[in-house]
C-alpha cells in the first residue's frame, strides 16, 4: 500500500497542539504519510511561547536533502519559518526538489500573542513562497499583512483574497475564525472565481492548533489527488470535526482533539 507522502516544514510545539506535531497527527488520520523538516524549537503549552530556539540552516536544508532525496513527497505544507533566512532557504529547496503540491500557511502570530515571524520576513514571504504556493491559507490579520487592506467582513475577505492572489499564489483561502457571525466562512479565490466554505462557529477557546491542522489536512488532500476545492472541503470537514471534539488540556487555548470519533 502506497501512502500520500506529506512534508510539513513548520516549527515544534513542545505541547503537541500546532506546529510539527498537529501536522504529523493530522497527516496519519487522515491516512497520508508524514514527515518532517524542523525549523524553530519553541518551549510552549496552552498559556504561550515561553521561548523559541531557531535551527541553523545548514541543518534545515540537511533534512530536506535526507528526507527528498530518498522518500520524496507528493505534497508539503509549510508552516513556521520565523526569518528572512529560513524562508529564503526553504523557496530554494522547494524550487530544487520541484514541489508543485505546496500549501503555505503563512504563520505569523501565536494564538497567545507570541510573534513567530520576524517583521522584516514579511516582504520576503510574498516575494519567495507566495509565487510558489499551489495554496495560501491566511486568517483574517496575515489576510491584512499580505494584502494590505482592513478586513472588517466577509466581502473584505473576498477583496484580500483576490488581492493576495496577484501575489502569485494559484489559490488564497482567507479564513474566517477571526470574524464574526454564527458560521466561520473560509474564502477561496482560485483566479477565476470564488467558493465559500462555511461551518457553525462553535463557541469554544480551545483552538490551539487550527491553522496548522487545516493546511496540514488540505496538503494531505492534495496529495491524494484531490482538486483543490475538494481537499479545502474535505479538510474543512476535519477541522470542524476536531474543534467540536476540543481538549480541555492546561489553563490556556486547549488544543483540537486530532482524533474525534468520527475519524477513528
Amino acid at each position: 500500500m502506497i501512502l500520500p507522502r506529506v512534508l510539513t516544514i513548520a516549527g515544534s510545539d513542545s505541547g503537541g497542539g500546532a506546529g510539527i506535531q498537529a501536522d504529523l497527527k493530522t497527516v496519519t488520520v487522515l491516512g497520508g504519510y508524514g514527515m518532517s523538516v524542523i525549523t524553530a524549537l519553541t518551549a510552549q503549552n496552552t498559556q504561550g511561547v515561553h521561548g523559541i530556539m531557531d535551527v541553523p540552516l545548514d541543518f534545515i536544508e540537511r533534512q530536506f536533502d535526507a528526507v527528498l532525496s530518498d522518500i520524496g513527497a507528493d505534497a508539503a505544507k509549510t508552516g513556521m519559518l520565523a526569518t528572512t533566512g529560513v524562508i529564503t532557504l526553504v523557496a530554494r529547496k522547494l524550487r530544487e526538489y520541484r514541489i508543485d503540491h505546496l500549501v503555505v500557511d503563512p504563520v505569523m502570530v501565536a494564538k497567545g500573542g507570541a510573534s513567530l515571524l520576524a517583521t522584516d520576513a514579511v516582504r520576503t514571504l510574498i516575494d519567495e513562497l507566495l509565487p510558489l504556493a499551489m495554496v495560501v491559507t491566511p486568517n483574517v490579520p496575515e489576510a491584512e499583512a499580505l494584502s494590505g487592506m482592513r478586513i472588517g467582513g466577509i466581502d473584505d475577505c473576498r477583496a484580500a483574497a483576490m488581492a493576495i492572489h496577484t501575489r502569485g499564489a494559484r489559490a488564497v483561502l482567507v479564513k474566517g475564525g477571526h470574524a464574526d457571525g454564527p458560521n466561520a466562512v473560509d474564502v477561496l479565490f482560485d483566479g477565476s472565481g470564488i467558493t465559500e466554505f462555511a461551518a457553525p462557529r462553535r463557541a469554544t477557546s480551545d483552538t490551539h492548533g487550527t491553522g496548522c491542522t487545516l493546511s496540514a489536512a488540505i496538503a494531505t488532500g492534495l496529495a491524494a489527488g484531490r482538486t483543490v476545492p475538494e481537499a479545502i472541503r474535505e479538510a474543512k470537514a476535519y477541522i470542524t470535526a476536531a474543534i467540536e471534539a476540543s481538549l480541555r488540556l492546561g489553563a490556556g487555548h486547549g488544543p483540537l482533539n486530532h482524533f474525534p470519533d468520527s475519524y477513528r
